[in-house]
């Protein structure tokens, strides 16, 4: 890392690293306020200012990325803790990704698994988006959640099973048609 790429207030974080995140960062926040752009950048942007103040410290406990989407995710709850908001996989955000390496999934090829996630309850969509999605692992998904490892195995393994059934419930509906 070279000096002059360093946060002055974060010296474990580099320029460079954040801007080698950014986008799925930033597919992360989409997803964290319902896809509305323009509340997705602000919470880039107050992301940003925590950790270009040091109020957010990053101290290598974890992977930068992991620490990145806590912190986005810390935000989310603040701004919307009076707000009931319910999260959606699939919106516009996944037709307007710039990047294709940094699109999330696509919904078109999964239309059937998509809509299941969706009735899935808030913490077991949030494992599988975190998973399947943004490439992490259930401890990195779990840590970002907020939850226990244990807890993050738990959410993973009943969303599984619950995906399991409908999708076999859902096939069973089309075969019989």
């Amino acid at each position: 890392m070279r000096d002059s790429d360093v946060l002055d207030k974060n010296p474990h974080i580099s320029r460079s690293a954040l801007e080698a995140i950014h986008g799925q960062v930033f597919g992360w926040a989409l997803s964290r306020c319902n896809y509305d752009q323009a509340v997705a950048e602000d919470l880039m942007q107050q992301a940003y200012v925590e950790l270009l103040t040091g109020k957010a410290r990053f101290d290598n406990r974890s992977s930068l990325k992991t620490f990145v989407f806590a912190v986005v995710q810390n935000l989310a709850r603040s701004r919307f803790r009076r707000v009931a908001s319910r999260f959606r996989l699939v919106q516009a955000a996944a037709r307007e990704v710039p990047d294709e390496a940094e699109q999330p999934c696509e919904p078109d090829e999964y239309e059937a698994l998509w809509r299941a996630v969706q009735e899935l309850p808030p913490r077991q969509r949030d494992i599988v988006e975190l998973v399947f999605c943004r490439d992490m692992t259930i401890e990195q998904a779990a840590a970002v959640m907020g939850v226990s490892i244990g807890t993050g195995r738990v959410h993973y393994d009943r969303a599984k099973k619950a995906l399991k059934v409908k999708l076999a419930t859902d096939g069973e509906k089309h075969d019989g048609q």
